[in-house]
This record gives C-alpha cells, structure tokens and sequence, in this order.
C-alpha cells in the first residue's frame, strides 16, 4: 500500500522540508494524545501555530510549554507519547526534523499496531514505512494512511496544514473510541 501519489512513508520524509517534517512529527503526536490526556489538544495549538508560520523561535517555546501542560497528564503506557514531545528538537532544522518525525511516525503505528486484535508482528511497521502494508490491521493501514496523506498536504502550506490538522483530529477520535471500548470491555 502506497500513498496516492506512488511514494512510501520514508520516500515522503525523506522529500519534506523544515514544515512537512514538523507537521508530520506533531500529527503523530497529536493523533496518539488521547492516550496521555483525553483534552491536551489544546496544548498543541500553539505548536501548530509555530509549524504554519514556519517560525523556529516560536516552535521552540511552543513545544516547551506544550510538554510543561502535557507533563502534568500522568497516564500509564502513555510513555512513547510523552517522549514524542519530549524529543521534539528545539532547532528548526531539515535534519533535527527528519530524524523526529520519522520517530514520531513509528512510535505512532506501533501504538496504533497494539490496538488492532492480531497485533504487530516483527517488522510489520518498518515494512508499512516502505510501502508493504500487506498484514497490517485496521489501525495500523490507518495511521499508514493518515501519515501518508499529512506529508503530503503539508507541502501545500497554510492549506495544506489545515487539511493536516483535520487528518489528526479524526485519528485521534479514532483511537479515542478505540481506547474506549477497550477500557469498557476490559
């Protein structure tokens, strides 16, 4: 499974400047919060804010203060979501951001793998990142999906970001009743 335009996740990072990385690192992030803070979304606004003026002065303090809010939210198994925030590089750099999104973007199929019934077998995500979904559950080929289609609306800017944002509102309702019906059924 490949994105619409023929190109796998990592062909996609790997051809993203400074604002796709960024956006495609804070989508993950903000797509997987429902499992640190059921209302942190707000704590990421001005982390979008930053990301759509492509200002690195202010995404640096915007990811600080976000990771102060979010901090407090003290959820178990919440850890591969809190690091993603944690890790974000104060630099606005094509590098910095490259290397963190591409973190991002595992941490978050892997945490969207252990929500589908079969699991994540061993080298399933690196695969879906190459472009071989074959085996992926539902939420997985999902968030392979998202991911996809976040890199590429973000090369459209300011437009494109919006369209990105919608994308991680809806997976994040996604895992938010997926959460849920787990922890009724459990």
């Amino acid at each position: 499974m490949t994105s619409g335009s023929g190109r796998s996740l990592l062909e996609l990072i790997d051809g993203a400047d400074e604002r796709g990385l960024a956006a495609a690192g804070l989508a993950c992030l903000d797509r997987c919060l429902p499992l640190l803070a059921s209302d942190g979304g707000d704590a990421l606004r001005p982390v979008w804010a930053a990301v759509a003026r492509g200002d690195g002065a202010a995404w640096g303090e915007a990811t600080a203060k976000a990771l102060v809010e979010l901090d407090a939210a003290r959820t178990d198994g919440a850890e591969g979501v809190r690091a993603m925030l944690a890790t974000a590089p104060p630099a606005w750099t094509v590098e910095a951001l490259r290397t963190w999104a591409g973190a991002c973007s595992v941490t978050a199929l892997v945490l969207h793998g252990r929500f589908d019934a079969a699991g994540v077998p061993d080298g399933l995500v690196e695969r879906c990142r190459a472009g071989d979904a074959d085996g992926a559950g539902p939420l997985l080929a999902g968030e392979l999906r998202r991911q996809q289609a976040v890199l590429e609306s973000a090369a459209h800017g300011p437009t494109g970001l919006r369209r990105a944002r919608e994308l991680s509102v809806e997976g994040g309702r996604v895992l938010r009743a997926v959460v849920s019906r787990r922890a009724r059924t459990a």
